[in-house]
């Protein structure tokens, strides 16, 4: 369905510029020679269906030809949910849950693993607790299944890699979008590109956000800027170059708690904090280079340096267990976080033949150096007594005067150096994906409050290994085998302990078998059948109290997606996941058994746009997910199930000038999508609407 309306943003390949490993002269074609004709989207073409594998193996590969499943959120399915963070955007990917994050930070389960630290942009590492906007982000990848090989340590359940906006050498445009809802929450964005000769781009996207819900006291704003730009230096080489600013500034909310098993219910306006000390503040400066160039037609080379800078604190009293009919009780903490990562990157990438065997070779090395300063402080109630205080349950909570003593501070200095060799190799009918990763993991810390220096060195090997076969040239079967670790510092790596030293690092493993089918030039489905095993966690014995690496847990289930053009004029993204993750093996036997928290059993998400014709359009989307459990104690809350539903209109007055009104949770249904514990419970926002006006030039 080509579009004659230009205000619709494209899927274009080219917004994968700074992905991975793509040559340097494909940053702004519109299809590429590596991907199989029958499902190239040209420009000016809307689409929910992406074809782009790169990222899942730092190669030019088709999403056909990777034997890993891999959902992708759009440019256009992106603005037509009228999304604007990253969370809210996860939320119509299947398998994949929200945690509330401590302190408001993008945190998630993929397949059943919690994580704080897998996130990554245009391929490299974007570790930090915080929320992330996509108001310079092209388009999300969620790569599923451990996979250190592409990614490096963690991992174990996936990854998710935002693709950046960036300059196009192509031509010159202006876009802006302003849009508000019925809370009062409101955004302005702009997107400028422009050539500044024929071989020089310059590319500036910008936001201002305010956020407003129907919780009391609630409120915050953000602000962010994003200078791009590229140059062709020669015909076989470009550089890119760009740098971040995010300035992010809210209430902190953490929510309600429990009662009898269930999140507490008729209190989903009420804050459960101090508005005048409930608040977080996070500047983010991330600047980065990345170099292409063809050395000949059968080998290309390209090399990222990333700096980013993280200043994060917030401050927060919180909602604790012991909740009745008529009290609830409040603890509180302030905590503060700098980071400095330096990343850098290279890649050279082989395409040759012999004997009739088509290869593709990836040989590449990484390292990172990455500093954090972390403090603590706890706040004491009853004149320094308490570390918590109960207080009357009422529509507006009335906390007790306080006062903060140093609870834990540290320094750490993370060291990490990587190699990896791939390789991919076509028979015709058969591929074969293998490689391996090798990672040296060195971490220093001082617990500044316990006076301990603790060191500790992790190297280890990954292996990844895929096999694919290709009936015919629009179909692929696939089975995989991939390895992932984590060190037990955690996924922030903010200090060690006596403890933590000692420990060798988890371990995830991770068999799948599915199937892709271009069922035309644009319509895909996808499906995976998966084990994800979790081992050599901790855990501790009921009896001794000593800490063993007995534990273990497993995740199995399948997805199934059903992503692009069903019938002239209509576009979907559908998907269904059904997950059953439980631990198997604990050194506390009462513990076998238990579900894995917050992973529903059965998750299905669905987005479709219908164009009645080239002005008007709608838009649908329905999310429902099965219950889940907020922790894996043995007093677990249950989140209720429920089902949420969401429209859209679309209308162009215009070439230039379009409307959008989205609602959201249209039947107005109470739920609590997300938890933090037993006792940070988030609820769903209630039936909201919210108008959009978009402009282009």
């Amino acid at each position: 369905m080509t579009r004659t309306v230009p205000i619709r943003r494209s899927a274009l390949l080219a917004a994968s510029a700074m992905t991975l490993a793509v040559p340097a002269q494909a940053a702004d074609d519109t299809e590429r020679d590596y991907l199989p004709a029958d499902i190239i989207v040209t420009a000016d073409r809307e689409s929910y269906v992406a074809n782009d594998g790169t990222s899942a193996t730092k190669t030019p590969t088709a999403l056909i030809n990777v034997p890993q499943a891999v959902s992708v959120l759009t440019a256009d399915q992106l603005e037509d949910q009228g999304v604007t963070q990253l969370n809210n955007a996860l939320r119509f990917v299947p398998g994949v849950s929200l945690e509330s994050g401590e302190g408001h930070r993008d945190e998630v389960f993929i397949r059943g693993q919690e994580t704080t630290a897998d996130f990554y942009l245009d391929g490299l590492r974007d570790d930090a607790q915080y929320y992330r906007s996509l108001y310079n982000v092209d388009h999300v990848e969620v790569l599923k299944g451990a996979n250190a090989l592409i990614f490096g340590r963690g991992a174990g359940g996936g990854a998710i890699n935002r693709v950046s906006k960036t300059a196009r050498t192509s031509g010159t445009f202006v876009n802006g979008a302003a849009s508000a809802d019925t809370f009062g929450a409101f955004a302005l964005s702009g997107d400028v590109n422009t050539t500044l000769s024929e071989n020089v781009a310059f590319r500036l996207n910008g936001t201002y956000e305010e956020f407003d819900n129907h919780r009391d006291f609630y409120e915050g704003r953000f602000i962010g800027f994003n200078p791009t730009l590229t140059a062709d230096l020669s015909p076989n080489t470009r550089l890119i170059a760009s740098y971040t600013y995010d300035d992010d500034q809210r209430v902190t909310d953490r929510g309600v708690p429990s009662l009898d098993g269930l999140p507490l219910m008729g209190y989903d306006k009420t804050f459960f904090g101090d508005p005048d000390y409930n608040f977080s503040d996070v500047k983010v400066h991330v600047a980065r280079a990345r170099v292409e160039h063809d050395i000949f037609d059968l080998l290309t080379f390209n090399a990222s340096l990333q700096y980013a800078n993280y200043d994060k604190f917030y401050a927060n009293l919180v909602p604790g267990g012991g909740t009745t009919a008529t009290t609830a009780t409040l603890s509180g903490y302030e905590s503060g976080t700098k980071r400095e990562n330096l990343i850098g990157q290279a890649n050279f990438i082989g395409t040759f033949e012999t004997a009739g065997v088509g290869h593709t070779l990836l040989v590449g090395t990484e390292f990172t150096t990455s500093d954090t300063d972390s403090i603590r402080n706890r706040a004491r109630f009853n004149n320094d007594a308490d570390t918590s205080v109960t207080v009357d349950l009422a529509d507006v909570i009335t906390p007790p005067a306080f006062t903060l003593e140093p609870q834990r501070a540290s320094t750490s200095d993370l060291r990490t150096f990587s190699f990896y060799v791939q390789e991919q190799m076509d028979f015709g009918i058969v591929q074969l994906v293998g490689g391996v990763r090798y990672d040296e993991f060195d971490l220093t810390s001082t617990d500044l409050v316990a006076n301990f220096d603790g060191a500790r060195i992790d190297k280890k090997w990954s292996p990844r290994l895929g096999l694919i076969i290709k009936p015919q040239e629009d179909i692929s079967l696939y089975a995989s085998f991939a390895e992932s670790f984590l060190p037990q510092s955690g996924d922030q790596f903010t200090v060690l302990s006596q403890l933590t030293e000692s420990l060798e690092p988890e371990q995830f493993t991770n068999y799948e078998a599915g199937l892709k089918w271009a069922i035309e030039r644009e319509l895909l489905l996808t499906a995976a059948a998966f084990k994800l095993e979790r081992s050599n966690s901790r855990s501790v014995d009921p009896d001794t109290d000593l800490t063993t690496l007995v534990g273990e847990s497993t995740t199995k289930g399948f997805e199934i997606g059903l992503t692009g053009e069903v019938v002239p004029n209509l576009n979907v993204s559908l998907g269904y996941a059904y997950l059953d993750a439980e631990i198997t093996d604990s050194a506390d036997p009462a513990t076998i058994g238990m579900p894995l928290q917050q992973v529903p059993e059965s998750h299905f998400t669905a987005w479709a746009r219908y164009d009645v014709n080239d002005r008007l359009g709608f838009g649908a989307g329905v999310i429902r997910q099965t219950s889940q459990f907020a922790s894996t104690s043995a007093s677990a809350v249950t989140l209720p199930g429920y089902t949420r539903v969401d429209l859209a209109v679309y209308y162009d007055v215009s070439e230039n000038v379009a409307l959008q009104l989205n609602v959201e949770n249209l039947f107005d249904e109470d739920y609590y999508p997300s938890a933090h514990g037993n006792n940070n419970i988030q609820p769903a926002e209630p039936l909201n609407a919210s108008l959009s006006a978009r402009v282009r030039f």
